[in-house]
């Protein structure tokens, strides 16, 4: 795991905590903010995981 592959997973577990407290108290501004911020820690864990990925193919290639 890199930085962004946990920025983003911190990031996904702030928006579920964002989307449940919106639902529990109806706020749907809340709830929307959530589900951004889940879904924009799912594309900066992916982005992560892509570069590791890469870093490790490059790693294999030098050997």
């Amino acid at each position: 795991m890199n930085k962004d592959s946990v920025q983003g997973n911190l990031q996904q577990a702030k928006g579920a905590v964002k989307e449940t407290l919106g639902k529990v108290t109806g706020n749907k501004s809340l709830q929307a903010e959530g589900m951004a911020d889940k879904a924009a820690g799912k594309a900066q864990e992916s982005y992560g995981d892509a570069k590791e990925a890469a870093k490790d193919a490059a790693d294999k290639l030098r050997k």
